[in-house]
C-alpha cells in the first residue's frame, strides 16, 4: 500500500529549494533560494518539515532567522522517494509483475 503525502504550497517550495538529491544546504543558501517567503513563514514551514521528519537539520529546533541560517538542512533519505512522488503531479501507473505462473 502506497503512502499518501499531502504537502502545502510552502512545503513544496522549501522541498524543491532543498533539492531531492540528499545534498546538504545551509540555512543562508536556503533562505536566498526561497526569497519571496516571509521570515516567520519560512521558519514555521521548515520547523514543521523537521518535526515531521521529512527534513533533517543540524539542530532540532530554531526560533530565529539567525539560528536557522546557522543550520544545515537536507531531505531525509528514507522519505526521498515518497516525496518525489508527492511532488510529481503526474500519476504513475503501477507496474505489472512480469512473473507468470507455469502450469
Amino acid at each position: 500500500m502506497a503512502i499518501s503525502i499531502n504537502l502545502s504550497g510552502s512545503e513544496i517550495s522549501v522541498l524543491k529549494s532543498l533539492g531531492l538529491t540528499g545534498a546538504t544546504t545551509s540555512g543562508e543558501v536556503l533562505q536566498s533560494r526561497v526569497g519571496d517567503f516571509e521570515e516567520a513563514e519560512l521558519l514555521d514551514t521548515l520547523q514543521g518539515l523537521v518535526d515531521i521528519g521529512y527534513v533533517t537539520s543540524t539542530r532540532d529546533s530554531f526560533r530565529s532567522v539567525k539560528e536557522m541560517q546557522a543550520c544545515n538542512f537536507r531531505v531525509n533519505a528514507s522519505y526521498m522517494k515518497i516525496l518525489q512522488e508527492a511532488l510529481d503531479p503526474r500519476k504513475r501507473p503501477e507496474k505489472k509483475s512480469r512473473r507468470r505462473r507455469r502450469e
